[in-house]
């Protein structure tokens, strides 16, 4: 029986927690901050074109392309640690003063391995190491940022959705 996706991810996640590791790479490399910021550091391309991808879905058909995608890259912060942001922002959106749709790789100080969330969604486990795994995260991408963009309307109304005042 072949086990799906999101399923195997939940797999990578809970074996890294018995084994007190992250990745398949050789210990020691896995169970210290530095080894685990490398393997981020290698995760975060791999990710890239599908959190790309999941938004510029929504920016065509929702946003009528009038959205912008912006990516942080990797970065480093007090509070965070390791962390990489995808946003969607359009111009009825930064009018109403409300947050931009949100991607937000991270691997928090106190965190055993990364996640992935939204702006205004939970976290989900952030297991890749290849990409044939990142290009199975894209459903996972997707419904963040389409439950983000949900919340984002939510906090205005409907019309601020390009698509929808046609």
């Amino acid at each position: 029986m072949s086990v799906p996706a999101h399923v195997a991810v939940l797999m990578r996640h809970f074996a890294d927690l018995r084994e007190r590791t992250h990745g398949h790479a050789p210990a020691p490399t896995v169970r210290d901050r530095p080894g685990k910021d490398v393997l981020f550091l290698c995760t975060v391309p791999l990710l890239d074109p599908y959190a790309w991808q999941a938004l510029e879905e929504l920016n065509g058909p929702l946003l009528l392309g009038t959205g912008q995608i912006t990516a942080s890259g990797v970065r480093r912060t007090a509070e965070r640690g390791l962390e990489a942001l995808w946003e969607l922002s359009w111009p009825e959106q930064r009018l109403a003063g409300i947050a931009a749709v949100r991607l937000h790789a991270f691997y928090g100080a106190g965190s055993h391995h990364p996640h992935l969330q939204g702006g205004t969604v939970g976290r989900w486990p952030l297991n890749v190491f290849t990409p044939e795994q990142a290009a199975a995260e894209l459903p996972t991408l997707r419904v963040i940022a389409t439950a983000d963009l949900h919340n984002v309307a939510a906090q205005r109304d409907h019309r601020i959705i390009p698509a929808m005042k046609q």
